[in-house]
């Protein structure tokens, strides 16, 4: 005989957790260029990051010098000590942030070039600088969610090659950075305290990317 009476209709904290990451990057994303416009800095889409969530291969359709950032869900263990078995489980999850940079070879101003492959490198390094200032802010410390988010930190930063059809990707380099986050899933009976925010709102483009949820003003 089924004993829960009450619709599973709603997220899990993990799915909320890897929705809010994708959503705070990019609107920082979006904030960072309305501030390098201000600055009169030349090229403020350097500031630019492109956001997806759970994305195989999100850099199919990208150009050359675009960044793109894939937030997705790794791995999470149960902190048993910490849990209770009727009400709540303490998690601590992984969450990879994979900065995907793209670079065609450019002429190095002295009658040589730069190879492609060290454009996206830097391109990439570029990208992982904006998303671990951006995430470590002091104001993320909860990523936004403190009633059920008890810490974040980076756990690893390392780079890898993307894949095109099972071969490595020219001109294309990735930097990850693994996100540990301790956070707090419920069981369905257990009706939890009021909580920060129970949810994310995604907004995204056709091709699934995630858009800054405020609108800024500014001249790219």
């Amino acid at each position: 005989m089924a004993n829960i009476t009450q619709l599973i209709d709603k997220q899990d904290v993990f799915e909320v957790v890897r929705d809010k990451i994708a959503v705070i990057l990019a609107d920082e994303s979006a904030m960072q260029v309305q501030l390098a416009t201000a600055a009169g800095k030349p090229d403020p889409s350097l500031w630019a990051l492109k956001v997806y969530t759970e994305r195989a291969s999100p850099w199919d359709d990208a150009a050359d010098g675009d960044i793109i950032v894939n937030v997705w869900f790794d791995t999470a263990s149960v902190d048993e000590a910490a849990s209770n078995t009727v009400r709540n489980q303490t998690m601590r999850g992984t969450f990879n942030i994979d900065v995907i940079g793209f670079g065609n070879s450019k002429p190095n101003g002295t009658g040589g070039h730069r190879p492609g492959d060290e454009v996206a490198a830097l391109n990439a390094q570029r990208g992982l600088r904006l998303v671990r200032n951006i995430i470590m802010a002091s104001s993320y410390t909860y990523l936004g969610l403190r009633t059920i988010v008890g810490q974040r930190m980076p756990q690893s930063i390392t780079s890898f090659q993307p894949q095109l059809n099972s071969t490595p990707a020219d001109h294309v380099v990735g930097a990850r950075l693994a996100l540990g986050v301790r956070y707090e899933e419920f069981s369905p009976q257990f009706e939890p305290a009021i909580l920060q925010e129970l949810g994310v709102r995604v907004e995204r483009a056709e091709d699934g990317q995630v858009l800054a949820q405020l609108d800024y003003d500014y001249t790219p």
